[in-house]
């Protein structure tokens, strides 16, 4: 899919703006914060007061992305941050298609006079946005930021800055390479990166190889305990409740990917991981083939995302949520076994 008319929009508002605004979604992972500060490099490149705002705290495995210190955390400084969005000529929003996932900063930024921007690959963006560059083909967000950067011709010749985070957000988003990257672009994208000096091991290290122990060990601990499987619906979900998170000193990140291990299970095509918060529970849901947890998402958990991997919230208890799902999977069972 070609974005040649947004992108070209996109060019102008850059041009004439002095001060832009660059914003990911909560809990932000390696494409959030991957294609966000690669942005914030290019257009820093060309001299633009830019500023990267994160809605709260990022997984400790990616606190070496470059530019990351140079981040406004919103739960830290909303003051600050909101200050940066109303002085803003240009919002840039990136991995998210609806003002609703920032909740808090979702007022914010419809005071403000900025014209607002997407850069984004998930199903069904919001029609707030004045330019959209949607496309749920793409591997990443990270794919799409490093297109537009390239058709922007603002590259600086040296990559340094921009290529791990690239990277990163194309690694992380196709589990290295393993799903939603079924055509050449991801991979024409990464060769380029080598070829500008990025060193695919030590980032690949910088990120899945600096796991705390007990982390680790929580691993262990939901896989052998809390995970549920049930193999006549295809399905299986693991739980991580409040308590299981202060015995295991439970960090930002540490549950990245876990929902995965349930979805490897040969015959099973749909996995769940709950975490228990304070006011709700956060579901992920992935699946396999043409069962779409988007739609589930949307549907039982006041959620979305793409077809395969998806998530929401539910505002009631752990086990109430537990519960809901198994009863989801009796009333979608035949769907789920049918799916090729």
């Amino acid at each position: 899919m070609t974005h040649d008319k947004q992108i070209h929009q996109l060019n102008q508002l850059i041009f004439s703006s002095s001060t832009i605004t660059i914003l990911t979604h909560p809990n932000p992972d390696g494409d959030a914060l991957g294609s966000s500060l690669a942005l914030f490099h290019a257009l820093a490149f060309q001299n633009k007061n830019v500023k990267v705002i994160i809605p709260n705290s990022y997984p400790a495995f990616l606190k070496w992305l470059p530019g990351i210190d140079d981040t406004i955390v919103f739960d830290h400084s909303p003051k600050k941050a909101e200050e940066q969005i109303l002085r803003s000529d240009l919002i840039i929003c990136l991995d998210f298609n609806t003002l609703k996932r920032i909740e808090r900063i979702a007022p914010i930024i419809r005071s403000s006079q900025a014209p607002l921007a997407l850069i984004d690959h998930h199903l069904e963006p919001d029609s707030e946005f004045q330019i959209q560059i949607s496309d749920t083909n793409a591997s990443s967000t990270a794919e799409l930021v490093y297109d537009v950067i390239l058709s922007l011709q603002i590259m600086p010749a040296d990559l340094s800055l921009i290529a791990p985070c690239i990277y990163v957000g194309i690694m992380t988003d196709t589990g290295s390479f393993s799903y939603s990257c079924n055509h050449p672009r991801p991979y024409e994208i990464t060769a380029k990166l080598v070829e500008s000096g990025l060193d695919v091991a030590v980032v690949h290290n910088l990120v899945y190889d600096t796991f705390s122990e007990s982390r680790l060990r929580l691993l262990g601990y939901l896989l052998n305990r809390k995970m549920k499987v049930f193999p006549s619906h295809q399905a299986a979900f693991i739980s991580l409740s409040l308590a299981d998170q202060i015995k295991y000193n439970f960090q930002i990140g540490d549950s990245e990917g876990i929902v995965n291990y349930a979805l490897s299970i040969e015959g099973i095509k749909l996995a769940a991981f709950f975490t228990e918060k304070s006011d709700l529970v956060r579901v992920s849901l992935r699946s396999k083939g043409d069962l779409s947890v988007n739609l589930l998402a949307r549907q039982y958990f006041n959620g979305g995302g793409h077809k395969n991997a998806a998530g929401g919230n539910s505002y009631t208890t752990l086990k109430k949520t537990e519960l809901a799902f198994v009863k989801m999977l009796d009333q979608i069972k035949d769907e789920i076994i049918n799916a090729h």
